[in-house]
């Protein structure tokens, strides 16, 4: 499913009275380009979205991310930018928060949004697509159900706009893989969620779901994977050529290598905490790639996340990188409305086959056994 997204360069369009003149020069310096037109946002099932959604994994998780409920201000400041800059999507999971903040990033983005004073119209065009974990006391699918409903509460919303299976139990549990199958069609079915989706499946597991779901009358819409310029192996390609066959959106997580794609780190200086440990593993061999991503960003004037990023969305996904600070968000935000010509393309996935480390998958990505951290929040 490749994105048909034509970044030309914009045209302004100003309401005005017939007193008021375009010419202004204090008109036209308050004046801003919108990142994309709203004709060049992408379909997932019966939703609209923005090319490039946010994710909110480090909102609430101490442990990886190193979160503070001081923080909050700034992550309300950094939704609301996201939101005036047209991003409409927002991923996020019930998992999500360490410990008494379980579940934190769901509360902060029902929060954000309710506070979205006088605009209404725009609190009903953000797409929340939440995952709920496959924990192992949820063995029937009303416990499922349950869950969803735990999830409006915390949100305080009427609807969820994708209802997403967080991982697959295939690999340890199978006898509940169904159950859960079951619960998406029933939160579906009760107008809780407009459109259901399932994380971490490989290609296997995710055929066997989409023939599952259609025979009960439920499309599946999204699968959501680790998928970035570290992230394009074997499994990572056939999931998305199975998700272009059957109109299944691909939303890529971790498009930036949990940082290691921002230029930013190197061997001397490594992130805080597990994150460390695994950059310390993988960071050496990626020269080739990190040289060809400073290459093209310093041609396109870009940085290198935003490089990182625009890759992701030209290969027809859409990508969820993280945010946890306004400066974040604003060079995210920069991969948006332009792309990357097809020589360009092929000169960074041919330095990342080049690089001889590559990302370590999720643990609970269906046929997947390597172990990451330990960590039991994911993606």
């Amino acid at each position: 499913m490749a994105l048909s997204i034509a970044f030309s360069a914009p045209t302004t369009h100003v309401c005005c009275s017939q007193n008021s003149t375009i010419s202004s020069p204090t008109l036209l310096k308050n004046f801003k380009f919108p990142r994309f037109w709203p004709w060049q946002k992408v379909k997932v099932g019966p939703l609209s979205v923005s090319p490039m959604g946010f994710g909110t994994w480090a909102w609430g998780n101490q442990v990886l991310w190193g979160y503070q409920e001081s923080m909050d201000s700034e992550l309300q400041q950094t939704f609301n930018l996201a939101v005036e800059n047209g991003i409409n999507l927002f991923d996020t999971a019930d998992s999500y928060g360490t410990g008494k903040l379980n579940g934190q990033s769901e509360k902060l983005l029902g929060k954000f949004i309710r506070e979205l004073e006088g605009k209404k119209q725009v609190q009903d065009n953000i797409v929340i697509a939440t995952k709920f974990a496959a924990y192992p006391w949820r063995l029937r699918p009303n416990q499922f159900v349950d869950a969803c409903k735990l999830s409006l509460d915390r949100m305080q919303l009427d609807h969820i706009g994708i209802g997403q299976l967080h991982w697959s139990t295939a690999n340890y549990a199978p006898l509940q893989e169904r159950a859960l199958w079951d619960g998406l069609v029933a939160m579906y079915e009760k107008g809780l969620v407009r459109a259901v989706g399932v994380s971490n499946y490989g290609p296997k597991q995710l055929l066997k779901i989409y023939d599952y779901l259609k025979e009960r009358g439920v499309p599946l819409c999204s699968a959501q994977v680790q998928f970035s310029l570290l992230s394009m192996g074997k499994n990572q390609m056939e999931i998305k050529e199975i998700c272009d066959s059957l109109d299944i959106r691909l939303i890529s997580y971790s498009p930036l290598g949990l940082g290691m794609l921002t230029g930013k780190y190197t061997s001397s200086n490594l992130p805080r905490g597990p994150r460390g440990f695994l950059f310390r593993q993988i960071l050496p061999g990626l020269e080739p790639l990190l040289n060809s991503l400073k290459e093209i960003a310093q041609k396109r004037r870009k940085s290198i996340p935003q490089v990182a990023i625009n890759w992701c969305i030209c290969k027809g996904t859409i990508p969820i990188p993280g945010v946890k600070s306004v400066k974040q968000a604003e060079e995210n935000l920069g991969a948006l409305g332009w792309q990357l010509t097809s020589d360009e393309l092929l000169q960074l996935e041919y330095a990342a086959l080049e690089s001889p480390r590559k990302m370590i998958q999720n643990i609970f990505q269906t046929r997947q056994v390597t172990l990451l951290f330990g960590w039991i929040e994911i993606s």
